[in-house]
């Protein structure tokens, strides 16, 4: 006589752990994704604990930040944080779009994200360019440029990852079955834009 198991299964019993290479609940690409962004967090981690040592603990640390006459653009740094939020959006709808199989609003989707994200980039070159210190200007400006910097890094790594889902997207590849190429970049993106948030409310506005 069947059992109930056998009947559910097909006849088939599984026993013991889902295969080596899968997880039962998170995919294992995803999971790979989100492992790789926490060790990312621990990395932007290292350098805020700089930054609050510069600031906060250290003895030597200035009354006014950034100490005089220095100024951070804030103003510009603002108009930048809703461009680079903005695409998290354009983002999500690409990856909405490729699901629902609608390729013409994914591709939008992916382009307006990419100009965003590089818009972003060549807003917070220019703001290199005419912000008034260097790096040898004390460590506030080593703080304020290594975070920036480590910031734009990531978001150059972003771009070249859109970049290639772009190209891809073009030549049809990516359908509602296999969007995972889609996915994980957009985790990164969704990744890339929090951390600026932080970064952009921690350096500039605190």
């Amino acid at each position: 006589m069947t059992s109930h198991a056998e009947a559910v299964h097909g006849g088939h019993e599984h026993h013991g752990p889902p295969p080596a290479h899968k997880s039962s609940r998170v995919d294992a690409r995803v999971l790979g994704m989100l492992l790789f962004i926490g060790s990312e967090i621990m990395l932007f981690g290292s350098f805020f604990t700089v930054y609050f040592f510069v600031r906060v603990v250290n003895p030597d640390a200035p009354s006014e930040w950034p100490p005089p006459p220095y100024e951070f653009p804030v103003f510009v740094a603002g108009i930048n944080t809703a461009i680079l939020v903005t695409s998290s959006f354009t983002m999500h709808w690409a990856l909405q779009s490729i699901k629902r199989g609608q390729r013409s609003a994914f591709l939008a989707g992916m382009v307006i994200t990419f100009v965003m994200g590089l818009a972003f980039l060549l807003t917070q070159v220019i703001e290199y360019l005419h912000v008034g210190f260097n790096t040898g200007d004390g460590a506030f400006a080593s703080v304020f440029f290594g975070l920036t910097g480590l910031h734009g890094a990531h978001v150059a790594v972003g771009l070249t990852l859109l970049g290639m889902v772009i190209i891809r997207g073009f030549r049809g590849h990516f359908s509602p079955e296999h969007h995972h190429g889609v996915e994980l970049p957009g985790i990164y993106w969704h990744f890339v834009d929090i951390m600026w948030i932080v970064v952009y409310s921690t350096v500039y506005l605190l």
